[in-house]
């Protein structure tokens, strides 16, 4: 198993040497200055190091793995902190985190072949920004994007709602540029749609969760801007009645839809309780939502007729029971933020036992039948929280603990429920791990799941890359 063997903590003569690449203003040590680096939102890791370096320049980075490298010392890279299986976290003293956060320009927006650089500090919601200014639109879209910066979406191979429409950060991306374990700077900065030179280490490096190299830059796909784009929220009796609605969609819509998002009445009832101004969209509750998503290139009334046309088929098809259709910018808001907050409106019920996989689209009610059978006889009262990006096969597959009991009893049985779960979706061809990663959280169960030759190729490149396993130890592999 690919990891690191220092334990010792970093020396005072590395600190300043380190520290003599960034300056000390953006070397820290102090332990509040570095507080906000080490704690992670769930608190299921608690990160600890000496010394935070916070780069502003590719050949800073160059610079500090190249010693890093010489003194066989372990770098983390870390981009917003948002990740949620603790591939961001330092695990001792040992280690030095490398925030990327300093690294946060926009070198480039090009208008004509619709790409844009961005540096990989930079904040997913910026580079929306810029993109809008510019008349186009870049369309990953996730719960953190206030926060979580591009490096680390890359590294994780983000996906979002707008995967089934637009793809996952690997189709967003043209090229990188990135700094390896010696400190050599690999230039791909490229701007080709096609270019079959040889192995794509792009797509590499790509959801290597900062195990192969530092992600210090992106050439990012731009697409241009909706003329047209309708929301409308949907309730409906079953999964089942769901898969239905999707399938029409797709076959009334083409490639206009853009989101379908599945949502069970409970979540509901979490974000209503504890979301401010949060209220049900339609006026009966009913077992499960679907937000649904129809963009148009063409014109804001030919989306609308879209969506009409759609939700006309599915309620003739007897497979939705109520539909409202956003009427303002502000209902689609608010429709989207429902979705948005389901994750958050969990916290205050408790433990939540949490799980992100995927299994093939066609499968996704049957998973929710079979694990909610299962997991119920394993704990009865448990309340089973599934959402996600219906149209893509992700699921988040969460569960809450029994109203009144023991928080820390129920955490304990985080295996048991993984066992659980997991199994499942492995019957079913899944995965699970769908958009978060593996990290920390669920090293060993890639270990267990992805035996054989795939995982020997995977530590083949490791080494090939990282042949004293520096960057980011005991994480992913």
């Amino acid at each position: 198993m690919n990891d690191n063997s220092v334990t010792q903590p970093v020396s005072d003569e590395l600190v300043q040497r380190f520290s003599q690449i960034v300056g000390t203003a953006h070397a820290l040590t102090d332990e509040g200055d570095i507080a906000p680096y080490v704690h992670e939102e769930r608190d299921l890791f608690s990160g600890r190091t000496r010394l935070v370096l916070r780069p502003k320049t590719v050949d800073e980075v160059s610079q500090i793995m190249k010693l890093a490298n010489e003194t066989r010392t372990p770098i983390v890279p870390q981009g917003g902190n948002t990740g949620l299986v603790g591939g961001q976290s330092p695990r001792s003293e040992a280690e030095v985190l490398l925030s990327l956060s300093r690294m946060n320009a926009i070198r480039d927006v090009d208008v004509a072949g619709r790409t844009l650089i961005a540096e990989a500090g930079v904040i997913l919601q910026h580079v929306q920004e810029a993109a809008d200014e510019a008349g186009l639109m870049f369309p990953l879209s996730l719960g953190s994007e206030g926060s979580c910066q591009i490096g680390g979406n890359l590294s994780s191979n983000a996906g979002g709602t707008g995967v089934l429409a637009y793809g996952n950060s690997r189709e967003l991306c043209l090229g990188v540029e990135a700094v390896l374990p010696s400190g050599e700077i690999y230039h791909g900065l490229r701007r080709l749609k096609k270019d079959n030179r040889g192995y794509d280490l792009r797509d590499l490096l790509i959801g290597s969760e900062g195990t192969l190299a530092v992600l210090t830059a992106a050439v990012l796909k731009l697409s241009p801007k909706p003329a047209g784009r309708e929301v409308a929220y949907v309730g409906l009796a079953s999964p089942e009645a769901a898969l239905n609605l999707l399938k029409l969609a797709e076959a009334r819509a083409g490639t206009q839809l853009t989101a379908f998002e599945l949502m069970p009445r409970i979540g509901m009832e979490f974000t209503i309780r504890h979301t401010q101004g949060a209220r049900d969209p339609l006026e009966a509750p009913h077992q499960w939502y679907v937000l649904m998503e129809i963009s148009s290139s063409r014109s804001a009334e030919d989306a609308r007729a879209t969506m009409e046309a759609v939700l006309e088929a599915a309620f003739e098809a007897g497979d939705v029971d109520d539909a409202a259709i956003a009427q303002s910018l502000a209902d689609a808001k608010a429709f989207w933020r429902m979705r948005e907050e389901l994750s958050w409106a969990q916290k205050p019920e408790g433990g939540s036992i949490k799980h992100d996989v995927s299994v093939p689209v066609a499968l996704v009610p049957q998973f929710l039948a079979e694990a909610g059978l299962a997991v119920l006889k394993a704990i009865p009262g448990a309340r089973i929280v599934s959402f996600g990006h219906m149209g893509d096969g992700n699921i988040h597959y969460n569960i809450s603990q029994p109203v009144g009991a023991d928080k820390e009893m129920f955490l304990a049985r985080w295996g048991e429920m993984n066992d659980i779960v997991h199994g499942i979706v492995a019957g079913l061809g899944g995965s699970f791990s769908a958009e978060h990663g593996i990290g920390q959280l669920k090293r060993a169960e890639l270990a267990k799941n992805k035996a054989g030759i795939e995982l020997e190729l995977m530590h083949r490149i490791k080494k090939a890359f990282d042949p004293y396993s520096i960057l980011n130890p005991g994480k992913l592999l």
